[in-house]
């Protein structure tokens, strides 16, 4: 494994950059398309839970799958790939967002209601705020698993870890094998840990 690092070191680099970015636009994208549907339904019991049901019927659908009702629409490639991944983050992120949202104390909401505060104020000033380590565990289970599935995207020629590893299998190198599993579970494991403990040192503040 050293060797093959030290005789190839961009065939293991390379794909883990492109890992990295795929994973970055993909929750950029997850991020702004989630605080847009959070908005649509947080005030409409009815909407959440048609919109709930149908993310978590996407969510249940195998990423292959998914990947393979796309690829004539959009083709081959990374475009594919962040479409699933950021479908696949939207019944993650909807469920912590709406859920946190709604678990700030009435007696809060009303007190900043009673004072004056719009809607729009009550939502960023009072209820984000309350509510941000519920917002940031959605946001690190969706990185997560964001990471997972990504491997799986190089089977569509996304790039990334996956490219690694496949690449490996299909020419037996153990080498490529070995460090395309490693990097692909040491980044979730590594992301994970480092996310959760922003999110207690967030929670005690």
């Amino acid at each position: 494994m050293i060797d093959y690092l030290t005789r190839h070191p961009e065939k293991i680099i390379n794909p883990l950059l492109q890992h990295i970015q795929l994973v970055a636009v993909t929750l950029v994208l997850s991020i702004l398309l989630v605080a847009a549907l959070t908005l649509l339904s947080l005030n409409r019991p009815r909407l959440s839970n048609a919109l709930h049901q149908v993310l978590s019927v996407v969510y249940s659908i195998p990423s292959l799958a998914l990947f393979a009702v796309l690829i004539p629409v959009t083709g081959l490639g990374t475009v594919t790939a962040v479409i699933v991944l950021t479908a696949y983050n939207q019944y993650l992120l909807l469920r912590s967002f709406t859920t946190g949202l709604r678990e700030v104390e009435s007696s809060v909401v009303e007190a900043a209601r009673g004072i004056g505060m719009t809607e729009g104020q009550i939502l960023t000033r009072v209820q984000i705020p309350l509510a941000k380590r519920a917002l940031f565990a959605g946001v690190r289970l969706a990185v997560v698993s964001t990471i997972c599935i990504g491997t799986i995207a190089a089977s569509i020629n996304a790039g990334g870890l996956g490219a690694l590893l496949f690449d490996g299998l299909r020419t037996m190198n153990i080498a490529k094998i070995l460090w395309g599993s490693l990097l692909s579970a040491g980044l979730a494991i590594s992301v994970n840990a480092l996310l959760k403990l922003a999110e207690e040192r967030m929670g005690r503040t």
